[in-house]
């Protein structure tokens, strides 16, 4: 597993994050997903206004538990002509005896640029940082 120092987000999750199993909702995870991808586009485009047309597969491979230190690690795959995609890569650091960082998930999440009225735009060549 690839361990990444620059997370988009990191949080601690709370007991109000939890299902009836005591683990945090996968939509929860997929919230943060989201947000952390979209922060990505946005740093690496500077485009201002970006819409989630896509997420693709999320498969969980352990679960959270409350008080897990979560970072959500985004990197750009893809920039296109109206759209970029991000993959963002989920660690669990168990905080307690261990201090063990657990892969939890990974996703791609394709973002379109949108202008000032939400219509799809370009995402200019000049607005890419290098």
């Amino acid at each position: 597993m690839n361990s990444y120092t620059d997370p988009a987000i990191r949080i601690t999750l709370l007991p109000r994050d939890t299902n009836s199993q005591g683990t945090v909702f996968g939509g929860v995870i997929l919230s943060y997903i989201d947000m952390a991808g979209a922060i990505e586009a946005h740093r690496r485009t500077g485009m201002p206004r970006f819409v989630t047309i896509a997420m693709r597969e999320v498969i969980f491979h352990k679960p959270v538990l409350v008080g897990d230190l979560v970072s959500f690690y985004a990197e750009t795959v893809r920039i296109g002509t109206t759209s970029i995609t991000v993959r963002v890569v989920v660690e669990a650091e168990r905080i307690g005896v261990s201090r063990e960082r657990i892969l939890v998930t990974d996703a791609e999440v394709v973002y379109v640029a949108m202008d000032e009225n939400r219509r799809k735009t370009k995402i200019l060549a000049g607005s890419v940082p290098d």
